[in-house]
């Protein structure tokens, strides 16, 4: 019987991966599995930036704009209150019926201490006096009393608004605080007549 020819030797012996080309599809497998872990380190904060802009501040302002809108009185800045006094030397705000020892802070939003922003207070008073110049005070010292306000209101926590009688204990902070930076017993009482929590 004759020899077989002996088929190619280069076809028959198994293929062996070069060990360059193996390194190289190693890198390229972890690189592949690496990119969507980029895409969302970079890709979230921007994201987060854009749902915030431009679809969670404009729903609360909006909100804030209705609530305004719907009680009759606008959202003021303590900048805007200090122009307003300045301009019109203290004279011209009347208040309600034009009572002399009442004056009304209208509108006051603060961030809640503690809640990284994400919590306010608004809320609109009363302060009423037996001295029958209250008006006149409030109405010539009205930027450090809004700055008073806010700085007692802003330093208030969720925790401290659960708490039972918490509207009692913050009428008598402002009461207090008040008389403090006005340097005699102007204030006596505050009545609520808006009091939301968000």
């Amino acid at each position: 019987m004759p020899p077989k020819p002996e088929a190619n030797p280069q076809a028959a012996a198994p293929a062996v991966p070069a060990p360059a080309a193996d390194a190289a599809s190693s890198k390229s497998s972890k690189l592949g599995a690496l990119v969507p872990v980029i895409l969302v380190v970079l890709l979230a904060p921007a994201v987060s930036w854009a749902v915030a802009q431009y679809v969670l501040l404009p729903q609360i302002e909006k909100k804030l704009g209705s609530a305004a809108a719907a009680s009759g009185t606008v959202a003021v800045s303590r900048d805007d209150l200090s122009e307003a006094a300045a301009s019109t030397g203290g004279k011209g705000d009347k208040g309600p019926a034009g009572a002399a020892n009442t004056y009304e802070f209208t509108n006051i939003v603060v961030n809640l201490a503690g809640t990284m922003g994400t919590r306010y207070l608004k809320t609109s008073f009363l302060v009423t006096s037996k001295n029958p110049k209250l008006r006149e005070i409030f109405i010539r010292e009205k930027p450090k009393l809004v700055d008073v306000t806010i700085n007692v209101l802003s330093s208030l926590t969720l925790a401290d608004l659960e708490e039972a009688g918490a509207k009692n204990i913050i009428r008598e902070k402002l009461v207090q605080s008040y008389n403090q930076a006005l340097g005699s017993q102007v204030a006596d009482q505050i009545y609520f007549s808006d009091f939301v929590v968000q």
